[in-house]
């Protein structure tokens, strides 16, 4: 990377990352005045809807350090964070400002309900294994380490794939056209993005040997 790149790409990750943070405050204020709302009506359904609501509230309220936090480091790419996090607030606005599907309570709500929680748990407990090194910007650090342990035993990306998996979940119980759409797009975007981060790690040492041995979201499947 040449010297007079650098300002272009830190002005163009700022960006990025102010964007970012005004979604998630978008994201975090929607879904609060929403779930309260649902909760309020008293209804089976609404109570259900309410809850669920409130987690995905809960789950972005526990990246939301992650989102404030400035890249110690030059960022590599920041397209991808700026779509990933359109595509994502598009997704939850639409799942929860539509008409909810239910009508009534539901054993069928069971289903989207464990894959969201699943996916939350995975995605969690794969930010864990990275440790410090978790990071909502697309880089390479200088003294970068791989991460073996935990789910990245078995997958490049476990981190993608419980986003993915989440976000599954909770659009199939709050399922619309515009979500289902929103839904379709946050897979591309998180596809583009991976590939990208994969693109700047291949010079990892090591990384090439680990990409081999492992699926990117999916055991068998890619």
């Amino acid at each position: 990377m040449n010297q007079s790149s650098v300002p272009r790409l830190l002005s163009t990750a700022g960006l990025a990352t102010l964007w970012t943070r005004v979604l998630l405050i978008t994201m975090l204020g929607v879904t609060a005045v929403v779930g309260v709302a649902h909760l309020l009506a008293g209804e089976p359904v609404r109570v259900v809807a309410g809850l669920l609501t409130l987690a995905y509230l809960a789950w972005l309220a526990m990246e939301a350090p992650v989102t404030f936090r400035t890249p110690a480091q030059a960022v590599a790419e920041s397209r991808t964070l700026t779509a990933y996090v359109s595509a994502r607030t598009l997704l939850v606005l639409a799942a929860v400002l539509l008409p909810l599907p239910w009508s009534d309570w539901s054993i069928w709500m069971v289903a989207p309900i464990a894959l969201f929680v699943g996916g939350v748990a995975l995605r969690t407990i794969a930010i864990r294994a990275l440790g410090r090194q978790y990071t909502h910007h697309v880089l390479r650090r200088d003294e970068h380490k791989l991460v073996t342990t935990g789910p990245y035993r078995w997958l490049r990306h476990p981190a993608y794939a419980g986003m993915l998996a989440a976000n599954v979940g909770f659009v199939v119980f709050f399922l619309n056209p515009l979500s289902a759409v929103a839904l379709v797009l946050l897979a591309a975007v998180l596809v583009w993005r991976l590939l990208t981060e994969e693109r700047v790690l291949w010079s990892v040492p090591g990384y090439p040997d680990f990409a081999a041995a492992r699926a990117r979201l999916l055991p068998g499947v890619w």
